[in-house]
This record gives C-alpha cells, sequence and structure tokens, in this order.
C-alpha cells in the first residue's frame, strides 16, 4: 500500500477519537476534537497532493479517498448537531447529497468506471471542512475561556457560523446538482 493510501486510512482512523473527543466530557475534550480534525484534514490535502506529485493514484485511492472524506465530514457535522452547533436540517441536506453521489459512484463502477471527484467537489469537501474547523474552534474556545466570552460574542459566533453552514449547503447542493447533470446518463442506462 503507497503512502497516499496509507494516509486516506489514517484518515478513517482518526475519525474514531475525534468522534470520542466530541462525544465524551472531559477536560480539553473540544481542544483535542479540533486538533485531531486539523490532523485528519491535513492527511486529506497530503494523500493527494502526494497521489498526484509522485503519480502513485491507484483505484484503491480513488474510491476510498472521498469515501473516506465523507466519514470524516459526515461523523463531524453528525456529532456538531448533537452538539447544537449546526442545524439538523442542513446536515440532512449534506448526507443526502452525499449518499445520492456515492450511490452514483456505485453504479459506474459496477459498469467498470471510476468517476473521479471535481473540482467544485473539491470546493464543496474545503467548505465543509472550514465550517466544520470553525464551529470546533467556536466550542474549544468557549469551553475552554467560559469565563471571558461574553453574550454579544457568542451571538456574533453564531451568526458568523449560521452563515457558515448556510454557504456550505448552498455549494454542497450546487455540487451535487451538477455533478449529478455530468453524470445522468449513467441513471439514463438502469
Amino acid at each position: 500500500m503507497n503512502l497516499p493510501n496509507r494516509l486516506t486510512i489514517l484518515r478513517l482512523v482518526l475519525t474514531l477519537p475525534f468522534v470520542a473527543a466530541l462525544s465524551l466530557q472531559f477536560p480539553g475534550a473540544k481542544l483535542l476534537a479540533l486538533i485531531l480534525f486539523i490532523a485528519s484534514s491535513g492527511t486529506d490535502y497530503a494523500d493527494g497532493y502526494i497521489a498526484r506529485k509522485y503519480h502513485l493514484i491507484t483505484d484503491f485511492g480513488k474510491l476510498m479517498d472521498p469515501l473516506v472524506d465523507k466519514i470524516m465530514t459526515m461523523s463531524a457535522f453528525i456529532c456538531l448537531v448533537s452538539l447544537g452547533s449546526v442545524p439538523a436540517w442542513a446536515v440532512i441536506v449534506i448526507v443526502s447529497r452525499e449518499f445520492l453521489i456515492t450511490g452514483l459512484r456505485l453504479v459506474a463502477a459496477a459498469r467498470g468506471k471510476v468517476l473521479h471527484a471535481e473540482r467544485l467537489g473539491k470546493l464543496k469537501t474545503v467548505s465543509q471542512i472550514v465550517t466544520i474547523l470553525y464551529c470546533l474552534a467556536v466550542m474549544a474556545g468557549i469551553s475552554e475561556s467560559r469565563t471571558l466570552v461574553n453574550p454579544a460574542t457568542v451571538a456574533w459566533l453564531n451568526m458568523i457560523g449560521s452563515i457558515l453552514v448556510l454557504l456550505t449547503v448552498a455549494l454542497t447542493l450546487w455540487s451535487g446538482v451538477s455533478y449529478f447533470a455530468k453524470n445522468w446518463h449513467l441513471v439514463g442506462e438502469m
């Protein structure tokens, strides 16, 4: 297994302690979750960069990299819903898009085709990661310095978070519609 594929597997493994850190209550849990998500996001960038630069692109990587990205980001969004940081409706839209695109990729794979991630899809992933990082950073900052945060600051932080969520949902929908439009012939052949 080459280095980019190992990094993809590492990202999958990091998802477990990340979810545990968000699910359990202990001092520094939110900060640990933030650090783990940053590390996980770093492996996402690194595996793609290394695979392209050193021509280490494999079918395993083409399939697993976007799948593990989805597991990582969807785990984060689901945890953020349970913590009240992201509205459930937004995560339902995001998760639905991810399931539909994964289904389309499975249809393509059954026909011997691999659908690569597109630029708009990568931008969608970046927006999701930025939104998650923002929410995690706010939670970590508030949980670590409760006495320093006033209600007006929390209101501003929440408003910025809401704007990021709305932008992420819009970009997620746009990338999903675009991806289906470009690959609609696969659905039509069913």
